[in-house]
């Protein structure tokens, strides 16, 4: 399935796959999205796969909403492989 991002209220669920291939989409749907807004949430939980480059573009959104002191919310049980990002990146912060 491709990748579909739809938007209601700041509030953007994202069906399909998100890998390398459709990874403009993404990046063009979220360009200077803290620029418009000061608070998103992302539903990833129809999300069927996410390869690291997808990762690493949900990596680089939360990156940017820390370095804009906004607040970016993902929700959803859709991709191991995201939480596993996430709390690697977690513990080394712990431990550092």
């Amino acid at each position: 399935m491709d990748l579909q991002i739809s938007n209601y209220n700041n509030h953007f669920q994202i069906k399909g796959t998100l890998n390398k291939l459709n990874l403009n989409t993404f990046n063009s749907y979220f360009s200077n999205i803290f620029d418009k807004l000061d608070d998103i949430l992302i539903n990833i939980e129809s999300v069927d796969s996410i390869d690291r480059a997808g990762v690493m573009a949900l990596a680089k959104l939360h990156n940017e909403s820390i370095t804009k002191s906004k607040k970016l919310s993902i929700i959803g049980l859709g991709c191991k492989e995201l939480y596993d990002h996430f709390k690697t990146q977690e513990s080394s912060t712990v431990a550092a």
